[in-house]
């Protein structure tokens, strides 16, 4: 069987644990014990009362603190924060779900939209004192907030704001903690006052008494057993002219006077909501780390029982063949576990460049944007990447996989939500492309359809090469491999990096083109919905690039010879099964010929088969600890053992 080289797979662990990696190693040891792993078997009472208890266990240690800033009770460490909640995950989702709900999204809102006068409200809900729910999503409009029907009516008389849910499709959906537990939410509502509409706007509205019951003009009620996160006590909120003082406005970016006069230092009303918004983009970055940590646990726990698992007889010497030595297993695991290597080198590139952004240190005009546009994309790929992985691990643990006492029905249940948290997959897809189709341009924001559809249609050139960087980093690369290889070498990463520029390139300008084609003989939202499927492609592969881009950024980070030899083998891996899985649409653009595709498809097979006496190495670096992955098989002597 395959042993594990403790200092390589240490040092490799040490760079995916990226910048804040005390914090991980702290997280490890804490979060270890029976107190925070999750029990399939309770109830929902018992579950959600479960992970409340673990909740206010967690509130005396630091993990809330560090999300909020200095002067309202925390440390202001947003990376940190990040961090830590992501680690969550290695124990129980659920409690990653309601502590992500409390501090990241309730808390999170309070603090970024909020003013000097809702500090107390920070100081209570880091301490707990104060439960809540962040009230967006209703049940005739998800994804679109720019649309939602709850109002916010201001009334000067009584300088009140009056929350009222005016048809059955207005009805607050999906929010976590409306069920039981919280006591307060923040609502998202159309704020009118007596000089007309001002768009979507956050409002603190308090829902229930300090004995659960709901306050008058509030009704809530319970969305029932999910398909899992069962200690989330997901619920509908319903508002009946329910009156609030004018205070509980979230007022950073506008305020409303007494008189009712309203007032915001932005002036125009669609780049004032997508600053809003903006300011929440913590929460996107969570979602797209917890579920590739439900991946790593789930890779885990595959990969070592694959690495134990014996299955049919080698007719050369009688003895049963280990699961991971079968070709299609490793095919089946190891490109995944690629993956995630590369998704963690992205991850810990995002929430760096999240941290600097929310602590001030990086001001340079388009950085929020950008920031924005990279945590969609990487949301999109992490999430389903452990829909994809966490499937694949279930499979390739046969039966036993599928009882619960091995864990990956839970993590697949858990996790199958998140394709939909903070944006669904295809949304979030379509904006990224539609901010690399507009060349990152201000104006965008400002466009209606026509005007984006023209402005799109009008662009043309290598907008990858030009306005990414990654001209500059092919060369960069290039120069420090030297010329004694065929630039055509697929084994070189600047051809690897330019052939997944090449695509993004491509699908680029070609949607574009389309673009102005259709625009010029129909309607904008015709043209861009005929396009869509085109767009979304550009978008991904977007994606896939910028990916690849922190992969070979990380890996350039570690020193010592073995972990990076190690870990170059693991990103060719990521780069040829990506290839290979996109190796029709390169053969038909004639980006590779038959020959190259076919010579991509040895190559994922020599690179599995070179990395399988790694195999547990590789897992030891992902760092979940052996203690904290929960699979009854794994320790099982009736299911490995041989006499």
């Amino acid at each position: 069987m395959s042993t594990g080289s403790t200092s390589t797979a240490q040092r490799l662990r040490e760079a995916l644990d990226g910048p804040w990696g005390e914090v991980r190693e702290q997280a490890r040891t804490q979060l270890a014990g029976p107190e925070y792993t999750g029990d399939p078997d309770l109830d929902l009472p018992e579950a959600r009362a479960r992970v409340l208890e673990q909740m206010r266990s967690l509130a005396k240690l630091d993990y809330a603190e560090r999300g909020f800033r200095r002067e309202n009770g925390g440390t202001g460490e947003p990376g940190a924060a990040v961090v830590g909640l992501e680690m969550l995950a290695y124990a129980d989702l659920s409690l990653w779900v309601k502590s992500g709900v409390q501090w990241g999204l309730f808390g999170g809102a309070v603090e970024n939209l909020g003013t000097e006068r809702h500090r107390e409200h920070i100081r209570r809900l880091i301490s707990l004192d104060l439960l809540g729910c962040f009230a967006m999503t209703e049940s005739g409009h998800g994804s679109d907030v720019a649309n939602l029907e709850t109002t916010a009516t201001y009334d000067p008389a009584t300088e009140e704001f009056v929350i009222h849910t005016p048809t059955p499709s207005a009805r607050k959906d999906y929010i976590g903690g409306a069920a039981e537990h919280a006591r307060m939410a923040a609502v998202f509502a159309q704020l009118r006052t007596p000089a007309g509409e001002h768009g979507v706007h956050c409002l603190l509205v308090p829902i229930r008494d300090e004995q659960g019951n709901d306050l008058p003009g509030v009704t809530t009620s319970d969305c029932g057993r999910k398909g899992g996160l069962p200690g989330a006590d997901n619920g509908r909120i319903v508002f009946d002219q329910v009156r609030i003082p004018r205070e509980n406005l979230l007022n950073r970016y506008a305020d409303v006077e007494p008189d009712g006069t309203y007032r915001s230092e932005i002036d125009n009303p669609s780049r004032r909501f997508f600053t809003t918004l903006g300011t929440l983009v913590r929460g996107r970055v969570s979602v797209g780390g917890a579920a590739a940590a439900g991946a790593r646990v789930a890779l885990s726990i595959a990969l070592r029982y694959a690495l134990k698992r014996r299955q049919f007889g080698d007719p050369d010497n009688g003895n049963e063949t280990l699961l991971l030595d079968y070709r299609m297993h490793q095919r089946r695991l190891l490109p995944l576990l690629a993956r995630s290597y590369a998704l963690a080198f992205a991850q810990n590139d995002l929430v760096r460049r999240m941290h600097l952004v929310q602590t001030g240190q990086d001001l340079a005009p388009g950085a929020q944007r950008a920031l924005e546009k990279r945590a969609a994309g990487l949301k999109v790929a992490q999430t389903r990447h452990a829909t994809r992985a966490i499937q694949e691990c279930r499979e390739a643990c046969g039966g036993a996989g599928y009882l619960t006492e091995n864990r990956l029905v839970t993590l697949k249940a858990d996790t199958d939500v998140f394709t939909t948290f903070e944006g669904d997959n295809v949304v979030l897809t379509q904006l990224v492309a539609k901010e690399i189709l507009t060349a990152y341009a201000d104006e965008i924001r400002d466009l209606d359809a026509l005007g984006w559809v023209r402005f799109a249609a009008t662009m043309a050139g290598d907008v990858v090469r030009k306005r990414s960087g990654v001209r500059q980093l092919i060369q960069n690369l290039r120069d420090r491999g030297g010329e004694a290889v065929d630039e055509g070498d697929l084994g070189r990463r600047d051809t690897q990096l330019a052939l997944f520029a090449d695509r993004e390139d491509y699908l680029t300008r070609t949607a574009a083109h389309r673009l102005r084609a259709r625009a010029e003989e129909t309607e904008p939202f015709e043209a861009f919905n005929n396009a869509q499927d085109h767009i979304l492609a550009a978008g991904a592969a977007h994606i896939d690039r910028l990916i690849l881009e922190a992969f070979i950024e990380g890996i350039a980070d570690i020193e010592e010879e073995e972990p990076r030899r190690l870990a170059e083998t693991v990103c060719d891996l990521y780069v040829y099964s990506i290839l290979e899985e996109h190796s029709a649409w390169y053969i038909m653009h004639r980006f590779i010929s038959v020959e190259r595709a076919k010579a991509i498809r040895r190559g994922v097979n020599e690179l599995v088969d070179r990395l399988r006496p790694d195999a547990l190495t590789l897992v030891e670096a992902l760092g979940v600890p052996e203690s904290m992955l929960g699979a009854a098989m794994l320790d099982d002597a009736s299911v490995h053992q041989r006499q």
